[in-house]
């Protein structure tokens, strides 16, 4: 691993900074290669540093960003740069209208809109379009940047727009996958887990539940983060470690949504 701290570039609601700042010592020390299929901002993925590594995430926006900073760090700078120079009310609502086609400019749109926006929310319509209103944030080039390390570390890396079950599949004796699904749970859908309902159901968590076992069977180490709820401890009765640790939240606009919040922690090696 290298030395060097690199950060998230990104704010991803349910992300996990606050995971390995608190309980580092969750993750393995030894494995192979790293699995993420559920990418996100990979809080984990830039903690641990893996020298060898399968990335992904349904968001094909969000893998391009990553493939454009692993590929093409400097023009995604230049353009948050000039970005930086522009950002207004006017300019936002410009920039979120916009569908560039090239690969740096999805990922230089992407990181400013989400530097700017509400929260650092990430949200779409019914057509799939961006429509998360500005927020207070003015700084789109941020000190923590250090684009030339993330490509660096990206390059290790294999990045792919792709389900999570075939990313899991792929998973092989002593590779380490972290699995950080939206957190959708059976009969109850409020706060966090109602935003996500419609990205991913319960048949998606059953669908995950599958995968894991397969992986586990074929001497894969899993750590799965999951909603702190009865009916995932029902689902995933067949593994004994399993831990509550607890995080705050901000993101909702609700005050009831807010506070302290508990997760899941399931580990799945021995």
């Amino acid at each position: 691993m290298s030395e060097q701290i690199v950060l998230p570039f990104l704010k991803w609601a349910g992300g996990k900074r606050w995971l390995v700042r608190d309980h580092p010592d969750i993750f393995p020390a030894d494995f192979n290669t790293y699995i993420e299929p559920f990418l996100g901002s990979g809080s984990v993925f830039f903690h641990m540093q893996p020298k060898k590594a399968l990335l992904s995430d349904a968001n094909k926006e969000l893998i391009i960003t990553y493939q454009a900073l692993r590929n093409r760090n400097r023009k995604v700078e230049s353009l948050l740069k000039r970005y930086h120079a522009c950002h207004s009310e006017e300019f936002y609502y410009f920039m979120r209208g916009q569908e560039p086609k090239k690969q740096e400019e999805i990922a230089a749109r992407m990181i400013y809109l989400n530097r700017t926006c509400w929260n650092g929310l990430y949200r779409v319509n019914l057509s799939g379009r961006f429509n998360v209103p500005k927020g207070t944030k003015k700084n789109v080039i941020l000190d923590t940047d250090n684009f030339k390390e993330t490509a660096r570390l990206l390059r290790r890396s294999k990045i792919v727009h792709s389900d999570f079950e075939k990313i899991i599949d792929s998973a092989q004796e002593n590779d380490f996958v972290f699995v950080d699904p939206p957190y959708t749970v059976k009969h109850n859908l409020n706060g966090f887990v109602k935003y996500n309902e419609k990205l991913f159901s319960w048949d998606d968590q059953v669908r995950l539940k599958l995968a894991i076992d397969r992986a586990t069977a074929r001497g894969a180490k899993v750590l799965l983060t999951n909603a702190d709820h009865e009916s995932i401890l029902s689902l995933y009765d067949n593994y004994i470690s399993r831990n509550t640790l607890s995080r705050n939240s901000v993101l909702s606009g609700k005050s009831e949504f807010r506070g302290e919040f508990s997760e899941l922690t399931i580990k799945c090696w021995i």
